[in-house]
């Protein structure tokens, strides 16, 4: 039997230091405020639990889950898809699928990326962002409250308090002179040169379309579903 004897050290061995691939897989992200038909990894998510840097949460078509992270909230509406990260200066979440919106106190409380994306609040006062996802290039960012950049790269604008914008990753040339297009639109409703800064010599990383607000995704009582930023133990 002393050959079963490795065998069994082995199986012990996995056995103790084995976690489910929901539970804390990097640096402790932020608390569940409210969940409902959401889950994190194979297991769902409750008020209450830890989220981690590295879990994927996903909801369903009804579902939602909204989170706590220092100064900042994240609320994930239905159908939506996001891993979480915790980095030495922010919490951050890569966006995959549907729509996130997060409030915060501080420029430095969340970066939001979607694919080369860097999204983040432009100043240090409270600041409510929404962003969907569009498809494998598109996004929608609409700063509700506040201002918020938007980077790829050495590219940055920001987006104004009130304004939304359709934006391209890595543009083509039609989509590149559908942007030119629309800047020379007189009610000034075009890729947005207006409120970022003229276009670049090199090739630009992203377009955008400024849009109407009733083309927006809206998140209805985003004020109450989201703590204020300001109020965080409210």
């Amino acid at each position: 039997m002393s050959y079963l004897r490795p065998v069994v050290a082995a199986v012990l061995a996995l056995a103790m230091g084995f976690t489910p691939t929901w539970s804390a897989s990097g640096p402790a992200f932020g608390t569940v405020v409210a969940a409902e038909g959401a889950n994190v990894g194979g297991g769902s998510l409750s008020a209450g639990s830890t989220v981690f840097g590295g879990d994927k949460l996903f909801t369903t078509g009804t579902g939602s889950v909204q989170l706590r992270a220092g100064a900042a909230r994240l609320l994930l509406t239905g159908d939506t898809i996001a891993v979480l990260a915790k980095d030495q200066i922010s919490p951050a979440a890569n966006l995959t699928r549907g729509t996130a919106v997060f409030s915060t106190a501080t420029s430095k409380a969340f970066v939001m990326h979607v694919g080369s994306m860097a999204i983040r609040p432009e100043t240090d006062q409270p600041t409510v962002v929404q962003v969907s996802v569009l498809g494998p290039r598109q996004l929608m960012v609409r700063s509700t409250r506040g201002s918020a950049s938007v980077a790829v790269d050495d590219d940055v604008r920001v987006i104004p308090e009130g304004m939304a914008y359709r934006i391209v990753l890595n543009p083509s040339d039609a989509e590149l002179a559908a942007a030119d297009a629309a800047d020379q639109d007189p009610q000034g409703v075009g890729s947005g040169r207006r409120g970022g800064r003229p276009r670049r010599a090199g090739r630009n990383r992203f377009v955008w379309f400024a849009i109407g607000v009733t083309a927006v995704i809206t998140v209805l009582a985003l004020s109450e579903a989201l703590e204020s930023p300001d109020r965080p133990n409210d």
